[in-house]
């Protein structure tokens, strides 16, 4: 208990002398209160923090004066205030979320205490000691926004940690687009018309000729190089996932977003969008994407806060998409949408003579790779290479020299040990498409002596699960 001879009576003399200057020493803001809430005692340091003298208070309400609002401006009644509360059940008080008047009109941040005063036993009013936290408010606000910052720099730099881990193992980039043939020149003058500008690119292809090469190509030779290009594989993700993927989600927006996570098309902002196999997306995902094309803003998925991007759009697909909008599998807006600039990938069979520089390209790449240095290439063997139909293209080239220079003893590479896949059907011979893929899964199978599984298996050089192997196998009817 404060036990300080304060009067009921609206007058500051019956304060013992002591005590006066005791409290007006003091840096905070002390005011006094008898039981009928009006003020007995104010100290210089109150006087300077609210502007009030005072004589202009003593014997007056100081919640009308000091307290009549909230920070917000709405009506702060008397019987709510903690001083006066604590006059009528003597309980001790601390606020630190509130704000002071000052008699200019303005107010201040306030911290303050109301304590009951005893006299002989008696409460006889309540001192209010309050001081002016602007600058402590101040300094946390910055510093929340200081930790908001940081935060948000730490979930950009962990979620594009995996999309610049990919743009490291594409720097071999452009080797899939190595050679001096009449198609390969064509394709690099296109990307050269095109790249520096912000058109949307449409690249069409078969599987395994290259086309994020293509992509990667077209955004280190544009003004936003410097930027992250980020790729989503639309083909890898649910219809259900997808939106999250592209636009992120807010945190309890799902069963299982237990953090907040941004999407694709934020961790773009400023640089490119690659969007891989875009025939895959399912007719919603479809509209979705055209409204964000359209307008460059989304929200996240369990959010209602507009985001705003600028991104440089491409995207690719192995489909002929004008036929899937005939067959009413993709949207006639959306493919004009993304058919600005059209390039056409050529596949490995139409550039033979691109071979021999192709595979003295993989082959250092590679040998660096696994360790291996490459001295030598057999002509015969280059040769057996040119006469084949590469319905994998580049991305099959790849595998076979990976798997040759594992094989290769000395350094030399030779392509002896594939005899049943090199003297498979040559350009001349006209097979259907089941039969040229039957042709090569058998070609192989024979080049890995049957054997489907593992990492020397016909499945791995083929770049597919060994399950998805075996049911082509089946469909085609393929038996040893």
């Amino acid at each position: 208990m404060t036990d300080i001879p304060l009067n009921p009576m609206p007058t500051s003399r019956h304060f013992l002398p002591e005590n006066t200057l005791l409290l007006n020493a003091m840096s905070e803001g002390v005011y006094g209160f008898n039981l009928d809430g009006n003020a007995v005692f104010i100290n210089p340091a109150a006087e300077q923090m609210t502007g009030w003298k005072s004589e202009e208070l003593i014997g007056k309400n100081i919640h009308d004066c000091h307290h009549h609002s909230h920070a917000d401006g709405s009506h702060y009644p008397q019987h709510d205030c903690p001083i006066y509360r604590t006059l009528h059940d003597a309980i001790p008080r601390q606020v630190s979320d509130d704000v002071f008047w000052r008699k200019d009109g303005s107010s201040f941040p306030v911290y303050y205490s109301s304590t009951p005063v005893y006299h002989q036993q008696k409460l006889v009013g309540v001192i209010a000691i309050f001081r002016d936290v602007s600058m402590q408010k101040h300094t946390e606000q910055s510093l929340r926004q200081a930790l908001a910052q940081v935060q948000a720099l730490s979930e950009r730099l962990a979620s594009e940690n995996q999309y610049l881990l990919t743009e490291l193992q594409g720097q071999q980039g452009a080797l899939g687009l190595s050679g001096n043939s009449q198609p390969i020149k064509q394709l690099i003058q296109q990307i050269n018309l095109v790249a520096n500008t912000d058109s949307t690119v449409l690249i069409c292809g078969e599987n395994g000729t290259g086309k994020e090469l293509v992509a990667r190509s077209l955004h280190r030779l544009s003004h936003r190089k410097d930027q992250p290009m980020v790729s989503v594989n639309c083909a890898a993700f649910s219809s259900a996932l997808l939106e999250s993927e592209l636009f992120g989600h807010e945190k309890g927006a799902f069963t299982g977003a237990t953090t907040r996570r941004k999407g694709r098309f934020e961790l773009a902002h400023n640089g490119t969008l690659f969007l891989d196999e875009i025939a895959e997306l399912s007719l919603s995902a479809q509209s979705k994407l055209l409204r964000v094309i359209q307008e460059q803003s989304f929200e996240r998925v369990g959010s209602s806060e507009t985001i705003s991007v600028n991104i440089r759009l491409i995207a690719a697909t192995h489909h002929d998409l004008a036929a899937r909008v005939e067959q009413g599998l993709f949207r006639m807006d959306l493919y004009y949408r993304l058919n600005v600039f059209p390039i056409t990938v050529p596949p490995l069979r139409e550039r033979r003579e691109d071979i021999p520089q192709l595979v003295s390209d993989l082959a250092t790449s590679l040998g660096k790779k696994l360790g291996k240095k490459i001295t030598k290439v057999s002509t015969k063997g280059l040769k057996n290479l040119q006469q084949y139909t590469w319905p994998g293209n580049v991305r099959e080239l790849q595998n076979l020299i990976e798997r040759e220079i594992i094989l290769s003893p000395n350094g030399q590479l030779s392509f002896n040990t594939l005899p049943a896949l090199v003297s498979a059907p040559s350009t001349t011979a006209i097979l259907t498409m089941a039969e040229a893929e039957a042709a090569h899964i058998v070609a192989v199978l024979n080049a890995t002596h049957w054997r489907i599984s593992g990492p020397q298996g016909a499945a791995a050089m083929l770049n597919m699960p060994a399950s998805t192997l075996r049911s082509r196998m089946k469909k085609l009817a393929i038996t040893r």
